[in-house]
């Protein structure tokens, strides 16, 4: 019997997660998407104003948003890898980007020399 298109649209890959851990990681996900809009709004505003004593704020925001995209990537790992109630969704397996973008950066930044 042949699966109509109907079928294929129903898989689990193509639905919503389902579970908590699922939901967390696509929250952290958009939280690190929001943080890296911010952080574009924020430089290209910030290269227009002269030079002031904030730099401490915008270490803070930039090691937060850090942290937010390699806790999305952990948590999206657990989800798809969890053994009672595997994740599926498409949604779940993009928030690992994050996450991998992260340890990306930082693999780059302690690996080549500037």
């Amino acid at each position: 019997m042949e699966i109509g298109m109907s079928e294929k649209l129903r898989s689990a890959f193509w639905q919503h997660p389902t579970t908590r851990l699922g939901w967390w990681a696509v929250g952290l996900a958009i939280g690190w998407l929001g943080f890296n809009i911010g952080s574009s709004i924020i430089i290209n505003i910030r290269s227009r104003m002269p030079s002031t004593s904030e730099n401490i704020v915008l270490i803070n925001y930039g090691l937060l948003m850090l942290l937010v995209g390699l806790a999305a990537g952990i948590v999206a790992l657990i989800a798809l890898l969890r053994k009672s109630r595997r994740e599926r969704s498409w949604l779940v397996w993009a928030s690992l980007l994050p996450g991998l973008m992260v340890i990306a950066l930082l693999i780059g930044e302690f690996t080549i020399p500037h």
